[in-house]
């Protein structure tokens, strides 16, 4: 068997949103909290400019699709159809990234022909970019 190097396996950020989702699951099984207020109050713990970033995508998602439900994923703000997540943001400190990324999944309805964009790099929220998440997220609920 051959031995693994130091680079090889989970970084110590992937191994804590790891850990990260196992809490969302175990808090499920608890008390219910109001979804809205959790997702809050994670960005709130964000450092800047994410904070401030994702605060305007959570409005963006609550004003353009109230019938997402928000949620953590892996730690992260996230917004749910009939329990599935089907977007999310990844804030640029999550990974220690450049950019923060907001990302749909594949409950999203965003096919264009056999090849479309499903996450996008994000760094500022302009009136052009905060149109095309509307756009996209009226388009990813069908």
């Amino acid at each position: 068997m051959a031995k693994r190097g130091v680079d090889e396996g989970f970084s110590e950020a992937e191994r804590e949103a790891m850990r990260e989702r196992a809490r969302e699951l175990r808090a499920r099984r608890g008390p219910k909290r109001d979804p809205d207020e959790e997702v809050r109050e994670r960005i709130a713990q964000l450092p800047e400019p994410d904070r401030t970033l994702a605060l305007r995508i959570h409005e963006i998602v609550r004003e353009e699709a109230p019938a997402l439900t928000p949620r953590l994923w892996y730690g992260m703000p996230a917004y749910a159809k009939a329990g599935s997540v089907l977007c999310f943001l990844q804030p640029a400190s999550k990974f220690g990234t450049r950019y923060a990324t907001f990302g749909f999944t594949d409950a999203a309805r965003l096919d264009e022909g056999s090849w479309w964009p499903v996450s996008f790099a994000l760094t500022a929220l302009e009136p052009e970019t905060e149109e095309t998440i509307r756009r996209l997220l009226r388009k990813a609920l069908g």
